[in-house]
């Protein structure tokens, strides 16, 4: 399924979704470089929502360029099975290599505004995150690793530290507790 096919069929569960939907669908019709960072405007990432097996805890990273707690994932970069790209970033970015999928559907919609910044040296005006969220289970157990480049810290945190860890309220107020009720 294509990736406007499955953003078309998902059933928004918010007025946010609904608006972000909506802006997404546009924004695949009009821009053929929608999964590339190349479109300076915006392009797709893809997050994974991931909870321990008893749904009480979620896995975050400390994200280097946000300065704060956060989900995990990352840019689609021309790879249009953003579920794929969730999983892999899951895997990179926590060390988290059993991840069971809760389901391959989207789990949630978000347009996420990112500042401009330094990336390695070179600078990435203002713009837009069209980020597809999927949903999967991993065993606490599991070893975590931290990739240095992108996080100084990888650790489970139960639902109510999620929602007092970040330092973004516009995150915490809109989407982690909306990822967290859905849990």
């Amino acid at each position: 399924m294509s990736l406007l096919q499955e953003i078309e069929d998902y059933m928004p569960g918010n007025q946010q979704e609904e608006q972000d939907k909506e802006q997404m669908i546009w924004f695949i019709k009009n821009h053929p470089d929608y999964l590339e960072r190349t479109n300076r405007l915006a392009h797709f990432t893809a997050s994974m929502w991931t909870v321990n097996k008893e749904h009480t805890k979620t896995l975050m990273v400390y994200h280097n360029l946000y300065d704060s707690w956060s989900w995990i994932g990352g840019h689609a970069d021309g790879e249009e099975d953003l579920c794929a790209v969730a999983l892999r970033e899951l895997q990179e970015e926590t060390g988290i290599k059993n991840a069971v999928l809760v389901s391959n559907r989207i789990f949630s919609l978000e347009s996420l505004t990112v500042n401009g910044h330094d990336k390695k040296g070179i600078y990435v005006p203002g713009h837009v995150h069209y980020n597809v969220t999927y949903f999967a289970e991993a065993d606490e157990k599991e070893k975590l690793a931290v990739k240095e480049d992108e996080n100084l810290a990888v650790q489970w945190q139960s639902f109510e530290e999620a929602l007092q860890l970040p330092d973004e309220p516009w995150m915490v107020e809109r989407i982690y507790k909306k990822l967290i009720e859905r849990s």
